[in-house]
């Protein structure tokens, strides 16, 4: 790599609404706040599930059935 073309990249500390901090490494610099932090956050604590296809498959199921019955 060359040098003197990369900024500089140094430690920031995240600050979250919850009132939970970490430290990362941002080209920003200075402290940052966010709304949603990975501490509180339902998707990123495992309390919230990611979509499923579970509709799809159930939707392929009947029509599946519906297909085998009229082929009886």
């Amino acid at each position: 790599m060359k040098d003197g073309i990369h900024p500089a990249y140094p430690l920031t500390v995240v600050h979250g609404d919850c009132g939970e901090s970490f430290e990362a490494r941002s080209t920003a610099g200075g402290d940052m706040h966010v709304e949603v932090c990975s501490a509180r956050h339902p998707f990123y604590t495992g309390q919230q599930r990611a979509h499923s296809s579970g509709g799809r498959i159930e939707r392929f199921q009947r029509k599946l059935e519906q297909a085998r019955a009229a082929n009886r």
